[in-house]
């Protein structure tokens, strides 16, 4: 389990004790994540997730917590954060900032069908449209600055052909955003990180989405190639699965269809999507930091989805 912030009964307790939600029950750390500590818990009042944040500040939380709620508000199921006695949605926990959020029904699955993938593109769709009028602006986080800003600290880490790959890659990302194509993408802020863990099934209905932290504002064809390149694909070998595809486009264009300039640009966003997840697998093995347990992901997955998406992509009719 990643935890970075060890929290005791009795620290936990004290934090709780600003928050209108009752008596401490029970609380045990989340077996997932990589960025954030994480825990499950019970109050008389109800269950939680409270959430120690390790990279982000106290200056980015309004960005994410404040989405959280604008979806919640708009009838997007994910966690909507808790207020403490004084309206804030975040605090200070063992010298960290802190949150504390509903905990939403169901599990994450591991083998998806095309019932549960066009769930997921009709709640990604229904996610972009309510954004529309979110009014805070944050730039994503894993976005192709910050790709640029990584490639060359991986660099000594990677085989020439890796090497040569990465950078053939990121350049021709680079050379879309100078054309005038890039700026014709409807963006807004997204999710950036709709793998299958962050989507939770209550029996075969979509119980919710969670982890908005990478949350930030990008192009909505790029969130989409973030999911369905987690979504849609062959665990083996990173290729696109054309059933569970075409269910969750479906679902997603008939809550919002796709521009002509989108589909377009559809190769070249499943490439930067696989790109990114890449390079942050690439760089928790290879520059990690302290943590009680963890285990870094496996850079090998998206590379061979990068390498399979270079290789051939399905284009999108308008």
């Amino acid at each position: 389990m990643a935890v970075f912030t060890e929290v005791s009964r009795a620290e936990l307790t004290q934090w709780l004790a600003r928050y209108p939600v009752g008596e401490l029950l029970h609380f045990e750390g989340i077996a997932s994540g990589i960025e954030n500590t994480n825990y499950f818990v019970d109050t008389a009042a109800g269950r939680w997730v409270l959430t120690v944040f390790e990279r982000l500040g106290p200056e980015q939380l309004p960005f994410h917590l404040g989405l959280m709620r604008h979806l919640a508000d708009r009838g997007i199921a994910c966690p909507k954060p808790v207020a403490d006695r004084n309206g804030a949605l975040s605090s200070v926990l063992l010298g960290r900032p802190a949150a504390l959020v509903s905990r939403l029904p169901g599990r994450s699955v591991e083998h998806p069908d095309r019932h549960q993938c066009a769930q997921v593109g009709s709640i990604l769709a229904r996610m972009h449209l309510a954004c529309r009028d979110f009014p805070l602006h944050q730039p994503n986080p894993r976005g192709l600055d910050w790709c640029a800003l990584t490639a060359p600290q991986v660099m000594q880490f990677l085989t020439p052909e890796q090497a040569a790959l990465l950078h053939t890659e990121l350049a021709a990302q680079q050379a879309f955003e100078q054309t005038a194509h890039a700026p014709q993408l409807p963006a807004s802020a997204v999710h950036a990180d709709l793998f299958r863990d962050n989507v939770l099934f209550d029996g075969s209905d979509l119980g919710g989405v969670i982890d908005f932290y990478f949350a930030g504002i990008d192009t909505w064809l790029y969130d989409l190639a973030v999911t369905c390149n987690d979504w849609c694909i062959d665990l083996n070998d990173g290729s696109l699965q054309t059933d569970r595809l075409d269910s969750l486009l479906a679902a997603y264009r008939a809550v919002r269809p796709l521009t002509a300039v989108e589909c377009e640009a559809w190769p070249l966003m499943l490439r930067r999507a696989a790109l990114r997840f890449w390079l942050s697998r690439l760089a928790d093995l290879h520059l990690p930091r302290p943590a009680s347990l963890l285990t870094p992901k496996d850079p090998a997955h998206f590379e061979r989805i990068v390498r399979a998406r270079h290789h051939s992509t399905p284009r999108l009719a308008h």
